[in-house]
């Protein structure tokens, strides 16, 4: 089973009172730290991450509450916010010695990095989002018949019980799910690594749910509370998102417009892992947003 990203130290790091990340570091120069989404671990950034980190100190962490950091119990609303969770980023940063860096983010990671650049806007230096909105206008845009392939979005909402009871009853099923449906190219997902995603997973339900609730609560109280302040991302954002937003029936480049000044918006060919799916690709638009 696939556990590591060959060529990387890993490192366990105390972020938060209690918490620790597990860490993959390697390269050397200006750090970029990448952060993975579901149902992954920081094995998705594997192809990306040994490009980037010939001439960059490329950090690639288990987010709080999934793959081998800690997974604090959920007492209250702000244990798995994206403020927490994004605090817990910079924290990891200048534990290894960055006070500045680079951000990219997939999926859930993708709303980690959003909130550590709006917190954050002194720290973090460029953004990549890879393939989800902001929460707030996720929520907004979700509505009707098409809202259906959000379904875990509204199941993982639910007070804490049912949902965690529903998958950890068939965990495997639930997240290898999302494996399925959501590869256009199952080759990109070998057997050993999709084996180490569903082995994450399944000990990590409690967690995993929480990080969900909180993007139906507290996450959408903090984006709202920014857009009605005004505020932006301030630094060059790059965005990349699969052909789906015309398909579901808003224009994406023009939400993501309200939220960063300086943005670069495309589309990419392939399905939602698209860290694994086309590398190249991403590694491509990772370095032209390091050199703007």
């Amino acid at each position: 089973m696939a556990t590591a990203i060959p060529g990387f130290e890993y490192r366990r790091v105390p972020v938060a009172d209690g918490v620790s990340l597990n860490a993959a570091v390697a390269g050397s120069g200006p750090a970029i730290v990448l952060l993975h989404g579901f149902p992954q671990t920081h094995l998705m950034w594997r192809h990306v991450a040994a490009d980037l980190a010939a001439d960059h100190t490329v950090i690639c962490p288990d987010l709080r509450g999934y793959g081998a950091s800690d997974k604090p119990a959920e007492a209250g609303p702000d244990t798995y916010s994206k403020r927490t969770m994004a605090a817990d980023i910079v924290a990891l940063a200048r534990a290894l010695g960055h006070d500045r860096f680079a951000l990219a983010g997939h999926d859930r990671g993708a709303l980690v990095a959003i909130r550590a650049g709006l917190d954050h806007p002194e720290t973090i230096t460029r953004l990549a989002i890879l393939d989800v909105l902001p929460t707030l206008d996720m929520w907004d845009v979700m509505h009707g018949a098409s809202a259906a392939v959000g379904f875990h979005l509204y199941l993982m909402a639910q007070p804490p019980g049912l949902p965690e009871q529903l998958i950890a009853a068939s965990s495997d099923a639930f997240f290898g799910h999302f494996l399925d449906l959501w590869t256009n190219d199952p080759a990109a997902i070998p057997a050993d690594v999709r084996a180490a995603y569903l082995d994450a997973c399944r000990g990590a339900v409690p967690s995993i749910v929480a990080d969900y609730r909180a993007s139906a609560g507290i996450d959408v109280e903090h984006d709202r509370a920014d857009r009605d302040a005004g505020n932006r991302l301030a630094m060059p954002v790059t965005v990349l998102q699969q052909d789906w937003g015309a398909a579901l029936g808003y224009d994406a480049a023009g939400l993501w417009g309200a939220w960063a000044a300086d943005l670069h918006h495309a589309t990419v060919t392939c399905g939602h892992f698209m860290a694994e799916e086309a590398p190249a690709d991403i590694v491509k638009a990772l370095r032209d947003l390091l050199a703007r």
